[in-house]
Protein backbone atom coordinates (compact mmCIF):
# COMPACT_ATOMS: atom_id res chain seq x y z
CA UNK A 1 0.00 0.00 0.00
CA UNK A 2 1.40 3.60 -0.89
CA UNK A 3 1.37 5.90 1.47
CA UNK A 4 1.70 9.82 1.57
CA UNK A 5 4.05 10.90 4.45
CA UNK A 6 2.42 14.80 4.85
CA UNK A 7 3.86 17.51 7.15
CA UNK A 8 0.70 19.44 7.17
CA UNK A 9 -2.49 20.51 5.07
CA UNK A 10 -4.06 23.63 4.79
CA UNK A 11 -7.66 23.69 3.43
CA UNK A 12 -8.30 26.41 2.43
CA UNK A 13 -5.53 29.39 1.20
CA UNK A 14 -5.53 31.98 -1.78
CA UNK A 15 -2.00 32.83 -1.29
CA UNK A 16 -0.39 29.49 -3.28
CA UNK A 17 -1.66 29.93 -6.97
CA UNK A 18 -5.81 31.29 -8.54
CA UNK A 19 -8.61 30.95 -6.62
CA UNK A 20 -9.00 28.53 -3.66
CA UNK A 21 -6.67 25.50 -2.97
CA UNK A 22 -6.20 22.81 -0.94
CA UNK A 23 -2.47 23.42 0.25
CA UNK A 24 -0.51 19.93 0.56
CA UNK A 25 3.21 19.76 2.28
CA UNK A 26 4.58 16.83 2.14
CA UNK A 27 7.37 15.31 5.17
CA UNK A 28 10.90 15.58 3.64
CA UNK A 29 13.61 17.24 1.36
CA UNK A 30 16.79 16.13 -0.36
CA UNK A 31 17.70 20.02 -0.39
CA UNK A 32 18.42 22.20 2.36
CA UNK A 33 18.22 25.53 0.75
CA UNK A 34 19.71 28.40 3.00
CA UNK A 35 16.84 30.79 3.83
CA UNK A 36 14.07 27.68 3.43
CA UNK A 37 10.74 29.02 5.01
CA UNK A 38 10.08 25.51 6.13
CA UNK A 39 12.96 23.72 7.99
CA UNK A 40 10.94 21.55 9.96
CA UNK A 41 9.72 19.98 6.47
CA UNK A 42 13.30 19.21 5.78
CA UNK A 43 14.10 16.17 7.91
CA UNK A 44 13.07 12.52 5.81
CA UNK A 45 10.96 11.30 8.94
CA UNK A 46 7.77 9.90 9.26
CA UNK A 47 4.96 12.60 9.85
CA UNK A 48 1.60 11.99 9.12
CA UNK A 49 0.76 9.13 7.04
CA UNK A 50 -2.15 8.76 5.02
CA UNK A 51 -3.10 7.10 1.89
CA UNK A 52 -3.30 8.89 -1.17
CA UNK A 53 -7.45 7.87 -1.97
CA UNK A 54 -8.24 8.89 1.31
CA UNK A 55 -6.33 12.21 1.36
CA UNK A 56 -8.25 12.71 -2.20
CA UNK A 57 -11.60 12.04 -1.03
CA UNK A 58 -11.10 14.68 2.12
CA UNK A 59 -10.18 17.29 -0.16
CA UNK A 60 -13.13 16.36 -2.24
CA UNK A 61 -15.19 17.18 0.34
CA UNK A 62 -14.07 20.74 0.71
CA UNK A 63 -16.56 23.55 -0.80
CA UNK A 64 -15.79 26.27 -3.16
CA UNK A 65 -12.34 24.28 -4.55
CA UNK A 66 -10.62 25.28 -7.38
CA UNK A 67 -7.43 23.17 -6.74
CA UNK A 68 -4.86 22.16 -5.05
CA UNK A 69 -1.20 23.40 -4.27
CA UNK A 70 1.48 20.99 -3.21
CA UNK A 71 5.15 21.73 -1.78
CA UNK A 72 7.09 20.49 0.46
CA UNK A 73 9.55 19.47 1.61
CA UNK A 74 10.35 17.97 -1.80
CA UNK A 75 7.35 16.83 -3.25
CA UNK A 76 9.26 14.74 -5.92
CA UNK A 77 10.56 12.33 -3.36
CA UNK A 78 7.02 10.96 -2.79
CA UNK A 79 6.13 10.95 -7.04
CA UNK A 80 4.07 7.54 -6.50
CA UNK A 81 1.89 8.57 -3.89
CA UNK A 82 1.08 11.85 -5.39
CA UNK A 83 0.48 10.20 -8.78
CA UNK A 84 -1.88 8.06 -6.80
CA UNK A 85 -3.39 11.14 -5.45
CA UNK A 86 -4.07 13.13 -8.61
CA UNK A 87 -5.14 10.51 -10.55
CA UNK A 88 -7.99 9.67 -8.35
CA UNK A 89 -8.70 13.68 -8.12
CA UNK A 90 -8.52 13.79 -11.71
CA UNK A 91 -11.09 10.81 -12.33
CA UNK A 92 -13.56 12.42 -9.78
CA UNK A 93 -12.92 16.22 -10.01
CA UNK A 94 -11.73 19.32 -12.36
CA UNK A 95 -9.58 20.80 -9.67
CA UNK A 96 -6.09 22.20 -11.14
CA UNK A 97 -2.92 20.80 -9.57
CA UNK A 98 0.07 23.23 -9.03
CA UNK A 99 3.34 21.87 -7.79
CA UNK A 100 6.70 22.51 -6.26
CA UNK A 101 9.68 21.38 -6.79
CA UNK A 102 13.41 22.15 -6.09
CA UNK A 103 14.34 19.37 -8.83
CA UNK A 104 14.03 21.31 -12.49
CA UNK A 105 11.83 20.06 -15.08
CA UNK A 106 14.45 18.98 -16.80
CA UNK A 107 15.82 17.01 -14.40
CA UNK A 108 12.15 15.64 -13.51
CA UNK A 109 11.96 14.34 -17.65
CA UNK A 110 15.78 12.63 -17.19
CA UNK A 111 14.55 10.50 -14.67
CA UNK A 112 14.16 7.05 -15.70
CA UNK A 113 11.13 6.19 -14.21
CA UNK A 114 7.70 6.11 -15.89
CA UNK A 115 5.99 7.54 -12.71
CA UNK A 116 7.57 11.13 -13.41
CA UNK A 117 5.97 10.87 -16.93
CA UNK A 118 2.81 10.05 -15.75
CA UNK A 119 2.91 12.68 -12.77
CA UNK A 120 3.77 15.23 -15.25
CA UNK A 121 1.03 14.59 -17.20
CA UNK A 122 -1.11 14.89 -14.36
CA UNK A 123 0.05 18.81 -13.39
CA UNK A 124 -1.27 21.93 -14.46
CA UNK A 125 1.49 24.46 -13.83
CA UNK A 126 4.99 23.18 -12.21
CA UNK A 127 7.18 25.69 -10.40
CA UNK A 128 10.89 24.52 -10.67
CA UNK A 129 13.91 25.12 -8.89
CA UNK A 130 15.63 25.60 -5.68
CA UNK A 131 15.04 28.67 -3.90
CA UNK A 132 17.81 31.38 -3.53
CA UNK A 133 17.05 33.79 -1.19
CA UNK A 134 19.45 36.29 -2.83
CA UNK A 135 17.55 36.54 -5.52
CA UNK A 136 13.48 36.73 -3.89
CA UNK A 137 12.36 39.24 -5.59
CA UNK A 138 9.14 39.36 -3.68
CA UNK A 139 7.04 38.84 -6.44
CA UNK A 140 4.81 36.65 -7.51
CA UNK A 141 3.48 32.96 -6.44
CA UNK A 142 7.69 31.81 -6.82
CA UNK A 143 10.35 32.38 -3.70
CA UNK A 144 12.96 33.54 -5.77
CA UNK A 145 13.67 34.56 -9.60
CA UNK A 146 15.08 32.02 -10.75
CA UNK A 147 12.65 29.20 -10.08
CA UNK A 148 10.98 28.64 -13.55
CA UNK A 149 6.87 28.55 -13.49
CA UNK A 150 5.99 25.68 -16.60
CA UNK A 151 2.65 25.73 -17.42
CA UNK A 152 1.86 21.68 -18.63
CA UNK A 153 -1.51 22.32 -20.07
CA UNK A 154 -3.26 25.46 -20.87
CA UNK A 155 -5.64 25.91 -17.91
CA UNK A 156 -3.72 28.85 -16.55
CA UNK A 157 -2.16 30.50 -19.22
CA UNK A 158 -4.53 33.88 -19.32
CA UNK A 159 -3.10 33.94 -15.41
CA UNK A 160 -0.05 33.62 -15.97
CA UNK A 161 1.48 36.78 -14.99
CA UNK A 162 0.38 35.99 -11.40
CA UNK A 163 2.67 33.74 -11.10
CA UNK A 164 5.79 36.00 -11.29
CA UNK A 165 4.40 39.64 -11.08
CA UNK A 166 1.47 39.94 -7.93
CA UNK A 167 2.53 41.45 -4.80
CA UNK A 168 3.39 38.81 -2.43
CA UNK A 169 1.47 38.40 0.61
CA UNK A 170 1.04 35.28 2.83
CA UNK A 171 -1.73 34.25 5.38
CA UNK A 172 -1.60 33.44 8.91
CA UNK A 173 -3.93 30.34 9.95
CA UNK A 174 -4.00 30.04 13.73
CA UNK A 175 -4.13 26.78 15.19
CA UNK A 176 -4.30 24.94 18.27
CA UNK A 177 -1.05 25.21 19.42
CA UNK A 178 0.66 27.08 16.57
CA UNK A 179 0.43 29.61 13.43
CA UNK A 180 0.51 28.11 10.02
CA UNK A 181 2.32 30.72 7.69
CA UNK A 182 0.46 30.18 4.21
CA UNK A 183 2.18 31.30 0.98
CA UNK A 184 5.35 32.81 0.05
CA UNK A 185 7.01 34.99 2.70
CA UNK A 186 7.35 38.83 1.41
CA UNK A 187 10.87 40.05 1.98
CA UNK A 188 11.79 40.77 5.69
CA UNK A 189 8.66 38.87 6.89
CA UNK A 190 10.01 37.55 9.98
CA UNK A 191 10.84 40.05 12.32
CA UNK A 192 7.72 41.99 10.61
CA UNK A 193 5.59 39.17 12.10
CA UNK A 194 7.06 39.19 15.35
CA UNK A 195 7.27 42.42 15.80
CA UNK A 196 2.97 42.52 15.29
CA UNK A 197 2.68 39.82 17.64
CA UNK A 198 5.29 41.46 20.19
CA UNK A 199 7.32 38.77 20.27
CA UNK A 200 11.54 39.65 20.39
Amino acid sequence: MTLLNIAEICSSTRVLGPGQRCAIWVQGCCFDCPGCVAPDWIPQKQAQLIEPEKLANYILTLPHLDGIAVSGGEPMLQAEGLNELFTYLRRKSNLSIICYSGFTLKQIQSKNEPIFRQLLQQIDVLIDGLYIAQLNDNLGFRGSSNQVVHFLTDRHLQERELFTQRKRDVEIHVQKDSLLVVGVPPLNFSPDLKQSLGLK
